[in-house]
């Protein structure tokens, strides 16, 4: 028999795309969504969701792993240079190309190709949604290293915004210079290749882009490749942040 076709809250309807709807769910953005279906750690009824795929209100919609919050593992990552975080292209690697873990996680967020750096992996999905959507504020840090010398209107212009594009302008960032060639960047939003587009706009090219810190998780010592679990009073915090404990 035909479902009928149901309003829900928003004056959206049933049936509704997967994206969408797991973004309903809060277990991810829509664009973090298309990347966990595309990489199969979306679930529809027990089975793997399709891109575009529509659902209805009484279809189980679940993230792999999503199980009890006592299953939920978490990580930090140190994503190298010249890996993809999700989506590799035809000779391109990503992560679980070079990776192995005994969970089954997933990257929140990504860093661009070129990039390097703190990544935090896990298996729960309630904290993409809370780590990643612009309604919420949560710091991440940069060590930018370019290609000629640091200007202190280069640190003002962070600090106030950096027109990106014609409709882009990026949020008040706190910089500080780290010596000739490099500065510390903490943004509170995440648009696509920002502190590179932010750069460019600026008349700068990036030699090296490394994220250091991601709310109060720390990157420390860790080398490309390697993982470490959050735990503890580390996991604590960082749960609290999100507002998940």
């Amino acid at each position: 028999m035909k479902q009928k076709i149901k309003k829900i809250e928003d004056n959206e309807t049933f049936p509704m795309r997967i994206n969408k709807r797991v973004a309903h769910l809060g277990l991810a953005t829509r664009k973090e969504a298309d990347e966990l279906v595309m990489s199969g750690n979306i679930l529809v009824n027990g089975k793997e969701a399709i891109l575009g795929q529509k659902v209805f209100e009484t279809d189980e919609v679940t993230l792999k792993g999503s199980r009890k919050v006592t299953d939920y593992v978490y990580y930090a990552y140190h994503k190298p240079e010249n890996i993809v975080t999700i989506g590799a292209q035809t000779d391109e690697k990503e992560i679980k190309d070079v990776l192995t873990l005994d969970e089954e996680v997933f990257p929140v967020g990504r860093l661009d190709k070129e990039s390097h750096g703190l990544l935090i992996l896990t298996n729960d999905g309630r904290v993409t949604n809370r780590l990643l959507s612009p309604q919420f504020d949560h710091e991440k840090e940069y060590r930018v290293t370019v290609n000629k010398e640091v200007s202190h209107q280069m640190l003002v212009r962070f600090v106030n915004g950096v027109r990106i594009s014609k409709t882009e302008l990026t949020a008040h960032a706190l910089a500080r210079r780290v010596d000739s060639h490099t500065i510390d960047i903490v943004l509170t939003e995440g648009k696509n290749r920002q502190i590179r587009r932010m750069c460019g706009a600026l008349g700068y090219q990036v030699n090296e882009l490394l994220r250091f810190r991601i709310m109060n998780i720390e990157l420390g010592n860790l080398k490309p490749n390697q993982t470490r679990k959050i735990t503890g009073r580390e996991l604590k915090e960082f749960l609290k942040l999100l507002d998940l404990q």
